[in-house]
């Protein structure tokens, strides 16, 4: 069977995004965290205080969908909730939360650098700025 679909970028590179991503998902199982969890942690430990709305819009994750993230890395004891003033709070990574955040970098670290291997040398340098240039 003729198959055109890999000559269209926006199918590659939705192949690729699936696969890779259930990849990582798998291996960030050995952690107990999914990669949501892990995209959250990361940017509450790189700005301790942040508020969910702003990790929520820099995600782009809906505030829906925040919730009940937040409350389970809470109810697991990895963030904690500041209050900032009547309305909004802070979050802040729990010793057991940077604990688990330093085991599951190791895990996205690994993977990551066996991503990259993947690809032909000539074309890592070009990798990163040609996928921003689709998201940003």
């Amino acid at each position: 069977m003729r198959d055109p679909l890999p000559s269209l970028p926006g199918y590659a590179l939705r192949r690729a995004a699936n696969a890779t991503a259930a990849e990582l998902a798998s291996r960030l199982t050995e952690v107990g965290l999914r990669q949501s969890d892990v995209s959250v942690l990361i940017l509450i430990a790189e700005n301790p205080g942040v508020t969910a709305s702003a990790v929520g819009r820099a995600l782009d994750i809906q505030r829906a969908n925040m919730v009940p993230l937040l409350n389970r890395l809470e109810d697991a004891g990895l963030i904690a909730r500041a209050p900032i003033d009547k309305k909004s709070f802070g979050l802040d990574l729990t010793a057991p939360g940077r604990e688990r955040l330093a085991e599951a970098r190791k895990v996205v670290e690994t993977f990551e650098a066996e991503l990259i291997q993947r690809v032909p040398p000539e074309h890592r340098a070009h990798l990163l700025p040609a996928l921003e240039a689709l998201w940003r």
